[in-house]
């Protein structure tokens, strides 16, 4: 069983058992949380969609990781111009450990 969900912009393909980074979210590790934004659960051959999300169907994960991406580095310059600018950034992350998917 697996189950589409969407958070912090993006979508995500989960089943129980799953380790995944997404945005950072609210919560101490530790702590459980239930995702809502369920967009597809599928199990065996029956296949659920959601118009956009699945009623009823959650999916319950537990933080396990609160932190920083590496630092990705962005250039940007006009040639013949002496103008030059590099910056630096790194992403909140949270990781999420999937318990189980209720649909």
């Amino acid at each position: 069983m697996y189950a589409v969900i969407r958070t912090g912009g993006k979508q995500y393909r989960v089943a129980a058992g799953d380790s995944v980074e997404v945005e950072k979210l609210d919560g101490a590790v530790g702590d459980s949380i239930t995702l809502s934004d369920v967009l597809l659960v599928a199990a065996g051959d029956t296949v659920k969609v959601g118009a956009p999300v699945v009623e009823g169907a959650t999916v319950s994960a537990k933080i396990t990781g609160q932190y920083r991406g590496n630092k990705i580095l962005v250039f940007r310059y006009r040639p013949k111009k002496r103008i030059r600018v590099r910056k630096g950034h790194r992403q909140y992350l949270t990781r999420l450990q999937i318990e189980s998917i209720n649909a």
